[in-house]
């Protein structure tokens, strides 16, 4: 695929996001995941997902000069692979780990607020969280929702107002990853982890899963054609799109 490295080991498959500089997320980028989350959800000898980046870089968000570029229908295709990939993840039955190996803020955050298992990598680069509010930026609702399962509504609220960005010692004291870790140490516990899980009978972890993820099923279990519209209206404020354009110009002089 032209956004991702895969390979497979013993039953694992790893799914390594190689996009560009900065791993950013554009439309390219969400169609190989959605293939590839399908394709390993479709094949009986893939028994778990590790999702990862290189070393240093998991993924710097959504990658807003895209945005800024592909015009409102350009905008709704995003969204809908987007959301559709979200639905994805959180219904993948089998276990799925995120190893986390660098900068993951926004959009790629919520990727990793997906996974049943999160290890993060340390480092002052290193951060979670979601900070649109430095752009002005609508976090669309599906988004808010995952973020708010995991960090609890207050919590999630309070740190979207300050635009918070969390290392991974804080993402762990507030429970947004299972483990902050020496970067260089990040694949191999994530893995650790992995085997570990994959020792369970796989129809109780299956049927397990499912029953302790019931409400983080249900955020995604919705239509999202409505969702997109909303967001399509959003980002077509003109206020917005101002900001997108801004800072688009502002990526290419630097």
């Amino acid at each position: 695929m032209k956004t991702l490295n895969i390979s497979d080991d013993k039953g694992v498959r790893q799914i390594l996001i190689d996009h560009g500089k900065v791993n950013a997320i554009d439309t390219q980028m969400l169609l190989d995941l959605n293939e590839a989350f399908i394709a390993a959800a479709n094949n009986e000898e893939v028994k778990g997902i590790l999702l990862t980046g290189r070393p240093n870089c998991f993924s710097a968000g959504l990658d807003v000069a895209h945005l800024a570029t592909i015009g409102v229908d350009g905008c709704k295709e995003f969204w809908r692979q987007y959301l559709m990939l979200l639905q994805h993840m959180v219904r993948y039955p089998k276990p799925f780990v995120c190893a986390i190996t660098g900068y993951a803020p926004a959009g790629a955050t919520i990727f990793a607020l997906c996974a049943d298992y999160r290890v993060m990598g340390q480092g002052p680069k290193h951060k979670i969280g979601m900070h649109e509010f430095r752009m002005s930026m609508q976090i669309p609702e599906l988004l808010c929702d995952i973020y708010a399962y995991h960090a609890g509504k207050r919590q999630a609220w309070e740190n979207i107002q300050q635009a918070r960005l969390l290392s991974s010692d804080e993402a762990l004291a507030e429970g947004l990853i299972n483990e902050s870790v020496p970067v260089d140490e990040v694949l191999e516990r994530a893995n650790k982890h992995m085997a570990l899980v994959q020792k369970v009978y796989a129809p109780a972890f299956i049927k397990t899963k499912r029953y302790l993820r019931r409400e983080l099923l249900s955020i995604v279990d919705r239509d999202i054609d409505a969702m997109i519209e909303e967001i399509a209206a959003d980002w077509s404020d003109p206020f917005v799109q101002q900001g997108l354009q801004m800072f688009a110009a502002s990526l290419k002089k630097s």
